[in-house]
């Protein structure tokens, strides 16, 4: 939550319980709201309508999971739009309404047609056949928290991110040999004009029961 707070949109505590299901549940239909709907994967196409994704992709990012998965909120989600509600309002105090704007709106971009944004897509969208979790080890890890150490984050959920590199260096047979990136620009241009590539190019699976996906819902997820 406090990483949460320059934000200015509460986060944190929905995503946390969203992304430990996309870990354990990765690619799986309903469960893993990360995969696109689709709505998505129908209408943005062409390199036109891909440049509006990826604009949109703040909006598609927070919205799409109280379309797909909705969950009754926690005392966390509470406590998160609290803490929110509270830092913006003392930045309108100190500062005024314009630098919260900033925080927001430099959210937004930032998450959008950005280079750092790249990440969203180089993740998980499937650009080399057979390999659906990708790496990056391009310079803008050191800005990210190494974000960009994608199949060694999955391999390995609970080694934090100032540790990831070391991972790839112990075991470099299993990371260096397979498909990765060192440019998120070059993944989005990829995205943008390669007309092989749509919120489509993701791998899905459908595995579990609606029992088990209702069952899942009435406990409220992985984490409360």
């Amino acid at each position: 939550i406090l990483a949460n707070l320059p934000m200015g949109i509460p986060a944190a505590a929905s995503f946390k319980r969203y992304h430990m299901e996309h870990h354990k549940f990765q690619g799986e239909d309903v469960v893993d709201v990360d995969i696109p709907t689709e709505w998505e994967g129908w209408f943005f196409h062409s390199t036109p309508r891909k440049v509006l994704w990826c604009l949109l992709q703040p909006l598609f990012y927070s919205l799409r999971p109280l379309a797909v998965n909705p969950k009754e909120p926690t005392r966390w989600e509470f406590i998160n739009i609290a803490c929110i509600i509270a830092f913006d309002l003392s930045i309108v105090y100190v500062w005024g309404v314009r630098e919260l704007l900033y925080l927001v709106i430099g959210t937004l971009f930032g998450m959008g047609l950005h280079p750092v944004a790249g990440h969203f897509i180089a993740e998980h969208y499937v650009m080399h056949e057979g390999q659906e979790t990708f790496s990056y080890y391009g310079p803008l890890n050191w800005l990210t928290f190494n974000v960009g150490y994608h199949n060694e984050h999955h391999d390995f959920a609970n080694i934090s991110g100032k540790h990831l590199p070391d991972v790839r260096r112990i075991a470099p047979e299993y990371y260096d040999a397979i498909p990765h990136y060192h440019s998120w620009i070059k993944v989005i241009y990829d995205y943008i004009v390669d007309d092989g590539i749509s919120p489509y190019s993701r791998t899905k699976r459908v595995t579990m029961e609606t029992k088990e996906i209702d069952a899942l819902r009435a406990r409220g997820g992985l984490v409360k």
